[in-house]
């Protein structure tokens, strides 16, 4: 049943991720797309702000696909844990850390997530099994 679990964990976080990716980099799901996501970190002192759009665009469409797909578990944990510092340290953590007071809890959510994945492995049902 581990392995069920690692499954269902890393198909959920994964796809979340996904389409928060989406969101910075296409505009879906009610997202800004690039130019917006990009305005909206310049305004947070994130410069350059399409490089920085596009970096965190990427870092969590990519790492949502291979956290999903259970490949390369490693990689896809770092690409999602660096965004969700940086969203931390750049917009939550002064507000705290509850969510209701948009704190970090989510992102902390989130990175536990990613990590123990990476730790524990993806499992059976998992490219990374099969190869």
């Amino acid at each position: 049943m581990m392995d069920v679990g690692l499954l269902i964990l890393r198909v959920v976080i994964g796809l979340l991720f996904i389409g928060h990716g989406a969101q910075k980099l296409f505009g879906w799901f009610g997202g800004y797309g690039i130019k917006g996501t990009a305005g909206w970190l310049e305004s947070i002192g994130a410069k350059p702000g399409v490089l920085m759009a596009v970096l965190a665009g990427l870092a969590e469409l990519l790492g949502g696909v291979l956290l999903a797909l259970g490949l390369w578990v490693w990689v896809a944990a770092v690409l999602l844990i660096v965004p969700m510092l940086v969203a931390i340290f750049k917009v939550h953590g002064t507000n705290g850390l509850w969510v209701t007071s948009n704190g970090y809890e989510y992102n902390l959510v989130l990175i536990a997530a990613a990590l123990a994945i990476a730790l524990i492995g993806a499992g059976n049902y998992s490219i990374d099994a099969l190869l």
